[in-house]
Order: C-alpha cells, then sequence, then structure tokens
C-alpha cells in the first residue's frame, strides 16, 4: 500500500462523511436562520428557543434521509472491506 492510496482513501473517506452529514447540517443550519430572524423580529432573548426546531428538524432529515444514508455508508464500507485482499 503507498502513500497514494493512503490518501486516496482518506480523501474518500471524507468526501462520503460530507456527503452524509450535508443534508442534516443545511437543514440544522436553516432552521437556525429562520428562528435567529423570528427572535430578531419579536425581540426574544431565550438562547435554547433554537434547540427544539432543531431536533424536530434533524429528526424528520433522519427519517427523510436514513436510509440513503445508511446505504451510502454501508457500500463505502463494502467497498473498503472487498479491498483488503488487494492491498500489500
Amino acid at each position: 500500500m503507498t502513500d497514494t492510496d493512503i490518501i486516496h482513501l482518506g480523501a474518500q473517506a471524507l468526501a462520503i462523511a460530507g456527503k452524509v452529514a450535508a443534508p442534516l447540517l443545511v437543514a440544522a443550519l436553516l432552521v437556525g436562520i429562520v428562528v435567529s430572524l423570528v427572535q430578531s423580529v419579536f425581540s426574544i432573548q431565550d438562547q435554547t428557543l433554537a434547540t427544539v426546531p432543531k431536533l424536530l428538524v434533524g429528526a424528520l432529515v433522519l427519517t427523510i434521509g436514513g436510509s440513503w444514508m445508511l446505504h451510502t455508508l454501508v457500500a463505502y464500507t463494502t467497498q473498503l472491506y472487498r479491498m483488503i485482499p488487494t492491498l500489500t
């Protein structure tokens, strides 16, 4: 196994991690922005107000996209296991 192979595997792992985490992170970011705007408009100072909507949206995203996320991770892991005999 060469240095190039290791770097390639690391880059693939980071790309898969970003691809799987992106929907949840983007949804939480959008909900946070919307809640912050609502808090600003109505002058609400409660810092914990954004937690419940973020949790609900996170659960919704995981419910909708969880199977895709799991399939992506299982496919990558299977690919890694299949590569083991070829690594020297």
